[in-house]
């Protein structure tokens, strides 16, 4: 049981937080303000190995650990949670392909996913099915060495700009055990995209719908067998809420930075807001809620990179807590902050803003609790 981290993991975290000063943080404001998707920046990450963190060498990975990618994501979060978002995404799709692909697909594809020259998306969820993922109908129809793909998918990050999505589609029976993998390229004919959706937050990736009309995919895109695709979802989302999780630290820890700094300047009553021993205790439980939500995601890393039995259930636990956690430090130093947390001239209502949809996707926290007590009650 180790709590500082190696000499290689605080490296790493200087990078990202440098990364995250330097070519995240000044232009968040306007990326969220234009919806602009900072293409380029996201391939500078990857120059810096962060683009296929968990992905083996031989194909450019870094081959690092999900308690890495975890540090990794929290400190990005710090200049931008939408964008250090988006590249967990990225992140899980390749990480599939390298875990569940053959030779030849990780071999086609993951040399150009992990510099980004190649942008990967995960399509999951469709318009009538989010926490009932297994319920999903974007049908699969073999004819010959192609899949016939009829259906769309929702809330897709990337969705139109992206080169790959790895989708969940059916090719069998209704529930968990018809679902498969696909690999789908974009300029595939059938394959198209929805209006980009107007969001509350995360406006710096684009979301929209991906919608399949008569698409045709070859079989050979398939990632594992028949039938294995909800396994490979499932899987995936272990670790994507492990880095959802952890963008949200980083978020929380960006806001309570701030709100540090402002209770040692701010006057009020003649004295600054740091002398108030209300505000003092406030930010006390901020960071008290800070630590357990850091302490709770690093733990689940290791179980989840050490395959324990019940890794699912404690990434799960990690990401309630920490989503939770994150939005309400958030919340806290706004309101700090008072009328000034309120303006687009400080980065609070864009932190809320981004960081709330952290307790809806990679499973709602209400799902997480089903997964909690269903683990619990097992035996």
């Amino acid at each position: 049981m180790h709590f500082e981290l190696n000499e290689e993991q605080q490296a790493f975290q200087d990078v990202a937080r440098n990364f995250a000063a330097e070519e995240l943080a000044p232009f968040a404001a306007d990326w969220d303000r234009d919806a602009f998707f900072p293409v380029e920046k996201l391939r500078k990450a990857a120059e810096l190995g962060f683009a296929g963190i968990y992905v083996r060498e031989d194909v450019g990975g870094s081959a690092l650990t999900r308690l890495d990618a975890a540090i990794i994501f929290e400190a990005l979060s710090e200049g931008c949670t939408s964008t250090a978002a988006f590249l967990s995404i990225h992140n899980m799709a390749s990480w599939m392909i390298d875990r569940f692909g053959t030779e030849e697909q990780r071999q086609k594809w993951l040399p150009r996913l992990t510099p980004m020259e190649l942008i990967a998306s995960y399509c999951l969820t469709e318009p009538s099915s989010g926490s009932d993922a297994a319920s999903l109908k974007t049908r699969a129809v073999r004819e010959g060495d192609h899949y016939v793909l009829n259906g769309s998918k929702a809330f897709i990050s990337g969705a139109g700009t992206s080169d790959i999505y790895v989708c969940m589609v059916r090719t069998g029976e209704a529930g968990a055990k018809g679902v498969s993998c696909l690999v789908i390229e974009k300029g595939t004919p059938g394959l198209s995209f929805g209006a980009t959706e107007r969001k509350m937050g995360w406006n710096s990736q684009p979301t929209a719908q991906v919608i399949f009309e008569d698409c045709r995919v070859p079989v050979a895109n398939r990632l594992g067998a028949e039938g294995e695709g909800f396994k490979i979802a499932m899987m995936g989302l272990d670790g994507g809420r492990l880095n959802i999780g952890a963008c949200s630290l980083g978020t929380a820890t960006a806001a309570l930075k701030r709100a540090k700094a402002y209770v040692g300047e701010r006057e009020q009553f003649g004295k600054k807001l740091a002398q108030f021993q209300a505000l003092q205790f406030k930010l006390a439980d901020m960071a008290t809620e800070l630590e357990a939500a850091r302490l709770m995601i690093y733990q689940a890393a290791t179980k989840v990179d050490a395959k324990a039995p019940d890794a699912t259930m404690h990434a799960a636990m990690a990401k309630r807590f920490a989503t939770d956690a994150g939005f309400n430090i958030i919340n806290e130093a706004l309101q700090i902050h008072g009328g000034y947390g309120y303006l687009k001239d400080f980065p609070l209502e864009r932190h809320l803003r981004d960081a709330r949809v952290h307790q809806i996707l990679e499973g709602t926290n209400e799902i997480m609790r089903v997964i909690i007590a269903r683990e619990l009650l097992k035996n």
